[in-house]
């Protein structure tokens, strides 16, 4: 018996060391692709840990058989679009009202705050398949898969949802 729990002690180890290996290697990524759809470091930083709680529950089945990439990132557009239900659209705290830009972004910084506000305006499902196909470089099938659509919804989506941007942004700014 004690054998047993000894043995069962080691897996349960290694599970948690395969678990935190995961971690750690992911949590950049997640977090980063989480403050692209929120614009919100730490509701990023919240949705990324919910990802992992979700996953760690479920971590015996899906370590082995489950492409873990992929799968962390259907799970964190779930926990993006469940947030974005339970608030209010039009709820963005600031600190201070920012100013509408009126001449082409030069600066770096500029540049993707101008980004990230045109990307604000989409519908939450268009900021995910540009978030995940234009910053995250997944290829129109693994976005489908992520998001559960088809190949199609995601093309057409993301043609006008860059129409939109280019839209938006005007044509001195960079061609997206």
């Amino acid at each position: 018996m004690a054998r047993l729990s000894a043995t069962r002690r080691r897996e349960r180890t290694a599970r948690q060391a395969e678990f935190t290996a995961f971690v750690e290697a992911a949590a950049p990524r997640l977090r980063r692709t989480a403050y692209l759809m929120c614009r919100d470091w730490h509701l990023a930083q919240d949705l990324t840990q919910i990802t992992f709680a979700k996953m760690y529950a479920k971590w015996g089945t899906i370590r082995r058989s489950t492409n873990l990439e992929a799968y962390s990132r259907r799970v964190l557009m779930n926990a993006v679009f469940d947030q974005k239900r339970r608030r209010s659209d039009s709820e963005l705290v600031l600190a201070e009202l920012p100013e509408a830009p009126r001449h082409r972004p030069d600066d770096t910084v500029e540049l993707h705050v101008a980004l990230l506000q045109a990307l604000a305006t989409l519908p939450i499902r268009d900021q995910a398949i540009v978030v995940l196909r234009h910053w995250e470089d997944q290829s129109v099938e693994a976005v489908a898969s992520t998001l559960d659509v088809s190949v199609s919804v995601v093309k057409t989506q993301n043609a006008r949802a860059l129409s939109r941007l280019r839209a938006l942004l005007g044509e001195d700014f960079v061609r997206l």
